[in-house]
C-alpha cells in the first residue's frame, strides 16, 4: 500500500505519539476497569456480577468498532481522533457523579463507544505517514499503548478506588481522554490516498476470493483470550491465591506490563526485517500456547516461585501477536477497506476479551484458576493452524 509522501521526520513521529497517547486512554478505560474487581467483590459482589460490570467498556467498544472504520474510511483519521476521546471523557465525568451499579454500568458502556474510536484511527495514521520498512517498529510503538495503559490502570484504579470510590477512579482514563482530544485535534494530519483503483472507481473487496484476512481475524480472536485472561485476573490471583497485598500485586501487573510493551516493539522490529508479520505471529502464537500450558500446570502444583515468573512471561507472550495482526490487516486490507478492516479485527477480538471477564469469572469460582489458565492454552493451540502461511 502506498500512501507514504514526503513529511518532516519529526512531525511523522509526533503524530505517533499522538496515537499512542490517545489509544493508551482508551486503553486505561475498557482494560483498566477490571482492576476495580477486589473493590467490587469486597463489597459482597458475586465475581461472575462484578465481571460484568467491569466487561462494560469492552461490550460498548465492540459495539461502535466496524461504525468507527467506516466513518474513517469516510471523513478522516483526526476527526475521529477528537471525537472518541471526548466522548469518554464526558463519560468519564458522567461516572463520577452516579450512585448506583447500574447507572456505572450505563457510563462505562458509553465511554467504550468513545473509545471505540481510536483503534483503527490510531493504526491507520501510521500505517498512512510510514513506509513498509518501518511500519513493524511504528505498529510495535503504537501497540505498547494498551499494555502501558493497563500499567497506569493497575498503578492508579485500586488506589484511587479504594481511597475515594470505585466511581471516581474512572476520572484518570477520563482526564487522559479529554487531553488526547484536544491533542489529536491539533497535531493529527489525515495521511494521503491514492487514487481509487479501477474502472469503477471503487476499491476491489479484500475479502472475497481470499481467505487470509477472515484467518488472521480468527486468529487474533483466539490469542485475544489468554491476553485477556491474563489482564483480567492476574491482580486478583496474586492477591487471593498467591496471597500478595494488592499494593504488592498492582506493581508486579504494572512491571509486566512494561515488559510487554517492549515486546511489542520487539514483535514488530522483528516482522520489518523477516519482511513479514504472519511468520512471526505463528510463532507468538505457539509460544502462547506453551507460556500458558507451564502457568497452569505451575498454579495447580501451588508452585508460586515458578507460577509468578511464568506469568510475567504469559503477559509479555500474549500480547505480542496484536501489532503484527493489526498491521497485516491494515497493509492487505488498503487504504479504502483499512477503516473496516480494522474495525472488524478489533470487533472480534473485544468480544471475545469482554467475555473473558464473567464466562471465566465463573469458571475460576467453579474450578480455580489453574483450570482457567489452562483452558486458555487450550484455545491458543486452536490459533496455531489458522495463522496464513504467507501475506498476500
Amino acid at each position: 500500500m502506498s500512501t507514504v509522501t514526503h513529511i518532516g521526520t519529526s512531525r511523522r513521529w509526533t503524530m505517533l505519539a499522538l496515537g499512542v497517547f490517545a489509544q493508551g486512554s482508551s486503553a486505561v478505560f475498557v482494560n483498566g476497569t477490571p482492576f476495580l474487581l477486589p473493590a467490587l467483590t469486597d463489597h459482597g459482589m458475586s465475581l461472575a456480577t462484578a465481571g460484568l460490570l467491569v466487561a462494560m467498556p469492552a461490550i460498548g467498544l465492540v459495539c461502535t468498532l466496524i461504525a468507527w472504520g467506516y466513518v474513517m474510511d469516510r471523513i478522516g483519521e483526526r476527526k475521529v481522533l477528537v471525537a472518541g476521546p471526548a466522548i469518554m471523557f464526558a463519560a468519564g465525568i458522567a461516572a463520577t457523579t452516579v450512585t448506583s451499579h447500574v447507572a456505572l454500568g450505563i457510563a462505562l458502556f458509553l465511554g467504550g463507544l468513545g473509545a471505540g474510536s481510536t483503534n483503527g484511527a490510531s493504526g491507520r495514521v501510521i500505517v498512512g505517514w510510514f513506509p513498509a520498512n518501518q511500519r513493524g517498529l511504528a505498529m510495535g510503538i503504537r501497540q505498547t499503548a494498551q499494555p502501558l495503559g493497563v500499567a497506569i490502570g493497575a498503578m492508579t484504579i485500586p488506589a484511587v478506588a479504594a481511597a475515594h470510590g470505585f466511581s471516581t477512579a474512572i476520572l484518570v482514563p477520563a482526564v487522559m481522554a479529554g487531553i488526547a482530544a484536544v491533542s489529536c485535534l491539533i497535531g493529527i494530519v489525515d495521511p494521503p490516498r491514492p487514487q481509487s483503483p479501477g474502472d469503477t472507481g471503487k476499491p476491489a473487496n479484500p475479502y472475497r476470493g481470499d481467505s487470509t484476512l477472515w484467518r488472521i481475524h480468527a486468529v487474533s480472536v483466539l490469542l485475544v483470550i489468554p491476553q485477556a485472561t491474563i489482564w483480567t485476573f492476574a491482580l486478583l490471583w496474586l492477591h487471593r491465591d498467591v496471597g500478595w497485598s494488592l499494593a504488592a500485586a498492582g506493581a508486579l501487573v504494572t512491571v509486566a506490563q512494561i515488559l510487554s510493551a517492549g515486546g511489542r516493539i520487539g514483535a514488530g522490529v522483528w516482522s520489518d526485517r523477516v519482511g513479514s508479520r504472519l511468520r512471526p505471529l505463528r510463532t507468538v502464537a505457539v509460544a502462547a500456547a506453551i507460556s500458558m500450558s507451564a502457568l497452569a500446570i505451575a498454579t495447580w502444583a501451588h508452585t508460586w516461585w515458578a507460577a509468578v515468573p511464568l506469568l510475567i512471561a504469559a503477559s509479555v507472550i500474549t500480547v505480542a501477536d496484536n501489532g503484527l495482526a493489526f498491521t497485516a490487516v491494515a497493509e492487505i486490507a488498503g487504504p479504502y477497506w483499512s477503516g473496516r478492516g480494522l474495525g472488524v479485527q478489533n470487533t472480534g477480538q473485544n468480544l471475545a476479551a469482554a467475555a473473558v471477564a464473567p464466562a471465566f469469572g465463573a469458571l475460576i469460582t467453579a474450578a480455580g484458576f489453574s483450570a482457567t489458565f489452562a483452558l486458555a492454552a487450550v484455545i491458543a493451540v486452536a490459533a496455531i493452524p489458522l495463522v496464513p502461511t504467507a501475506s498476500r
